[in-house]
């Protein structure tokens, strides 16, 4: 089965997670637009997936009870049934590569906190697509540090030119150490504290890359990667000529500008049951 590599920038050929690091930044801000639908005649035929998208509204409805949580398999629908699913939710603000073993690509829809989820395997065929209601999809919040370390070993040498790396990689560990789910953010600005090109050097060799890259468009072009290290991403915010403006590591579960917020969540529902109503 072939499919659409959604999302914007393009997508790793493969799992190998070092070029996760490569995708393009998104181009610009998009805003919300009720989708072009299809003619009611095609529409009325098409019963599996209006189905889905009746349940997903009782998912958007009922969230964050732990029944809305649940994700929604769609890898047997129909090709025209997933079409319109396709034609609905379009393409929202966030996109997501998960690594690893089985491949991930995530994209938000144009509904905040409704994630489309196809996992691949190694050949880049299909297993599964399913829907998910959430600030952000469980498998980035439960597999993005996967084999990762609880701290970082810091270098026996150092390069010429070092200097603020070694207090850098304490105060991560340090945090890294304390922080716990439902604390806080800690955030290291790199951007204001004076370092060198060593210094940038030790410390991505010494935090390595992650397993997820996530690319939004929600507070301007923003591309955030998971670390090799446990609960550190490197969050990087760039202008519209592509160059980095800011430059931070967040200690944190997942940084909060790649989730939809409770109160996004809770229009998508009234933004969906208008899209329904022009469906019946």
């Amino acid at each position: 089965m072939s499919m659409k590599h959604f999302g914007p920038g393009s997508q790793p050929t493969g799992h190998d997670t070092t070029e996760l690091a490569v995708l393009q930044l998104p181009s610009g801000m998009e805003t919300y637009a009720v989708p072009a639908l299809p003619e009611p005649a095609v529409v009325a035929e098409l019963t599996e997936a209006k189905e889905a998208l009746y349940r997903l509204s009782g998912m958007l409805a009922a969230w964050p009870a732990a029944a809305a949580r649940e994700a929604m398999d769609l890898t047997l629908l129909s090709p025209a049934d997933r079409t319109l699913i396709d034609q609905v939710l379009g393409e929202g603000e966030v996109s997501i590569v998960m690594g690893g073993d089985r491949p991930a690509y995530i994209q938000e829809s144009v509904l905040a906190g409704v994630w489309r989820i196809k996992t691949m395997n190694a050949a880049g065929r299909l297993l599964s697509d399913s829907l998910e209601v959430g600030p952000i999809p469980r498998p980035v919040a439960q597999q993005a540090f996967a084999g990762a370390r609880e701290r970082i070993r810091r270098p026996m040498q150092l390069p010429a030119g070092v200097a603020s790396a070694p207090a850098l990689i304490s105060e991560i560990n340090e945090h890294c150490a304390a922080w716990r789910p439902g604390m806080p953010p800690h955030v290291i600005n790199l951007t204001l504290m004076p370092r060198s090109e060593a210094d940038m050097t030790v410390l991505a060799e010494c935090l390595a890359p992650g397993l997820v890259t996530i690319l939004s468009r929600g507070y301007g072009n923003c591309r955030i990667t998971s670390t090799g290290t446990r609960h550190v991403w490197w969050v990087r915010y760039f202008n519209s000529q592509d160059r980095n403006i800011l430059d931070s590591l967040e200690i944190t579960g997942v940084p909060n500008v790649a989730c939809a917020a409770p109160e996004d969540i809770a229009d998508s529902a009234l933004r969906l049951d208008e899209i329904l109503e022009s469906l019946r």
